[in-house]
C-alpha cells in the first residue's frame, strides 16, 4: 500500500504518485512531457509545445464564468537529483521511493522531488476536475528550471495570453512570495601538471560526509557547511605542516544545491602517516565546534588506498588549494530593506578534475543586478590571479516586488477568510521563472505560492502532508474569486 493512498485531495496525489515513478532530472524531462501531453489528450484538452519542450494546456472556464481573466497556473517539470552516496538508486530510471512519518512525507535517501512535483500535480488535478468555478486556464509546465531556468528563457512572445499567474514554485504554505534574486554560474577552468612519485610513500582518501547540504539559495541564510571548502581548508592546512601530494578532489554535484559530500586522493611519507592523520583529525573536530548546531553530523574519514603514482606537481597543487580556499562561499550582504533576507551570496557547488584541468563551479545569486555583477567580478578576479580561465552564463534576472498587484490584494484576502490570520508578504533569496516570464510577458501579475516543503535540493526534502491540501483549496478559492 503506498504511503500517500487515500490523502487528499485525491486527484493531486495521484498524479504526483505517477510523477514521483517518472524520471525528470533537469534536462531529461522527456518521460513526463510525455505524461503531461498524454493527460491533455485523454481529457481532451488543447495544448501547445514551443521549441524548447515548455507545454502549455488551456481549459475553458467553467459554466457562466466565460468572462473572467485567463489565470496561466504554471510549475517546472524537472527536479534536482540528488542521494546519499551510500544509497542505490539510479534516477534515469528507478522510482522515487516515499517514507512518511506522521504528517511529513520525504524519500528514502534521495530528493523527493515535491520541488515542483506538487506545484505540476497541482496544476494537472485542476485540470481534469470538471466540477471546479473558474475561469479559463492556461497551465504552463517548463523545461530545466533547476540548471538556469532556460526554459522560462526559451519561451517566445504569444505563448501565453494571460496576463495573471499563479507560479506554484514556493515552499512555504502561508507566504505568498512578490520577489526573488537573480543569479548567474561561474565556471572556472585551472590548467594543472601532474608528476610522478616514488619512494616510501602511502596514499590515503580523505572523505567527508554526512553534511546536509541544501538549497543554496533558500538555505544560504543557515550557513550551513560546504563539504568543499571544508575539505579545501583541511588540506591547506595540513600541507603548511607536511608534505602532502594531491591526486584527485572531487566534490558536489549540482550548481543550486550545497556540497554535502567531498572526497580527495593523497599521497604522504609513512612516517608523517599518524601525524598527518592527527592533524586531519584535529582540524576536523575544530570544525564541528563550529558548525555542530547546524552540522551536527559532520563526519571525516581517513582510509588507505592503493599507492597512487601520479600526483598535482608542487605548483599546481598550491595554485588549486589556495584558489579554492580563497573563493567565496555563503552569505556576502543582507538587504538593507528586508529584515533577514540575503542580498547576495554564492555557492561554491562544485570540483573535479577532467583532461588535466581542476574544474570549479560556483553558482551566485542577488536581488540587486549591479551587487551580483560585482560578486561575479570578484570571483573572476580571484581566478585570474592563480592563472584560471573563467566562462559565465548569461545571469537570469530577478523579480522585483509589486506591492499593489490587484493578485496580491486578493490573495491577502482570500487567506485571511479562509484561515483567519494574516498571509505572509515576502521576497526570497532564490530564483523563481516570474522574474524571467514578467520580462518577457510585460504587465504580467504574479504571485507565487506552496505547500510548505522542507530542504529541497537534498536527500532531507520533505513536505508537510496537511499544507497540501490547504495550498490546494486556497489555490482553487483564489481561481474562483479572481
Amino acid at each position: 500500500m503506498s504511503v500517500i493512498e487515500n490523502l487528499e485531495p485525491k486527484l493531486l496525489w495521484k498524479h504526483f504518485d505517477e510523477i514521483r515513478k517518472i524520471p525528470h532530472c533537469s534536462k531529461h524531462e522527456e518521460k513526463i512531457s510525455e505524461y503531461i501531453i498524454d493527460f491533455a489528450k485523454k481529457n481532451s484538452l488543447n495544448y501547445k509545445v514551443d521549441k524548447a519542450g515548455n507545454i502549455v494546456i488551456s481549459k475553458p472556464a467553467s459554466v457562466g464564468m466565460g468572462k473572467k481573466p485567463i489565470v496561466i497556473l504554471q510549475g517546472h517539470m524537472d527536479m534536482v537529483c540528488e542521494k546519499n552516496s551510500d544509497v542505490k538508486h539510479d534516477f534515469s530510471k528507478d522510482p522515487i521511493k516515499l517514507k512518511r512519518n506522521g504528517d511529513i512525507l520525504l524519500a528514502d535517501g534521495t530528493t523527493l522531488g515535491a520541488d515542483n512535483g506538487i506545484g505540476v500535480a497541482t496544476g494537472l488535478a485542476i485540470l481534469e476536475d470538471k466540477s471546479l468555478k473558474h475561469g479559463p486556464i492556461e497551465a504552463l509546465f517548463t523545461v530545466d528550471e533547476e540548471t538556469g531556468l532556460t526554459g522560462a528563457f526559451a519561451m517566445e512572445p504569444g505563448f501565453l495570453k494571460g496576463n495573471i499567474m499563479l507560479n506554484l514554485d514556493s515552499e512555504d504554505f502561508g507566504v505568498i512570495t512578490v520577489g526573488c534574486a537573480g543569479g548567474g554560474d561561474s565556471k572556472i577552468v585551472l590548467p594543472l601538471k601532474t608528476q610522478t612519485i616514488n619512494g616510501d610513500i602511502e596514499s590515503l582518501l580523505v572523505k567527508i560526509s554526512g553534511l546536509r547540504g541544501g538549497h543554496s539559495g533558500v538555505d544560504a541564510h543557515e550557513q550551513r557547511g560546504n563539504a568543499v571548502k571544508l575539505l579545501t581548508r583541511m588540506l591547506w592546512k595540513t600541507s603548511k605542516n607536511y608534505e602532502i601530494n594531491l591526486s584527485e578532489i572531487k566534490g558536489g554535484d549540482k550548481h543550486n544545491a550545497i556540497p554535502r559530500e567531498a572526497y580527495a586522493k593523497i599521497s604522504i611519507k609513512k612516517s608523517e602517516k599518524s601525524k598527518i592523520i592527527t592533524d586531519i583529525r584535529d582540524e576536523k573536530n575544530d570544525i564541528l565546534e563550529e558548525i555542530k548546531p547546524i552540522d551536527p553530523n559532520f563526519k571525516v574519514d581517513v582510509e588507505e588506498i592503493d599507492k597512487l603514482k601520479t600526483t598535482l606537481n608542487s605548483d599546481s597543487q598550491t595554485k588549486l588549494l589556495n584558489l579554492l580556499h580563497g573563493l567565496p562561499h555563503g552569505v556576502d550582504k543582507m538587504s538593507y530593506d528586508i529584515p533577514s533576507l540575503v542580498e547576495t551570496s554564492t555557492n561554491l557547488a562544485t570540483v573535479s578534475f577532467k583532461d588535466n584541468n581542476a574544474v570549479i563551479g560556483l553558482s551566485s545569486r542577488s536581488s540587486i543586478k549591479s551587487a551580483l555583477q560585482d560578486f561575479r567580478d570578484r570571483i573572476h578576479a580571484t581566478a585570474t590571479l592563480a592563472g584560471a580561465k573563467v566562462t559565465e552564463e548569461t545571469p537570469y534576472p530577478g523579480w522585483k516586488p509589486n506591492l499593489k498587484s490587484n493578485i496580491l490584494a486578493l490573495s491577502k484576502k482570500i487567506y485571511k477568510d479562509m484561515y483567519k490570520e494574516e498571509a505572509t508578504v515576502e521576497a526570497i533569496h532564490a530564483g523563481l521563472e516570474c522574474g524571467i516570464i514578467g520580462e518577457k510577458f510585460p504587465g504580467m501579475d504574479m504571485i507565487s505560492i506552496g505547500p510548505t516543503i522542507k530542504y529541497p535540493h537534498s536527500p532531507e526534502e520533505q513536505v508537510h502532508i496537511s499544507t497540501v491540501d490547504k495550498f490546494y483549496k486556497y489555490v482553487l478559492k483564489i481561481l474562483e474569486k479572481v
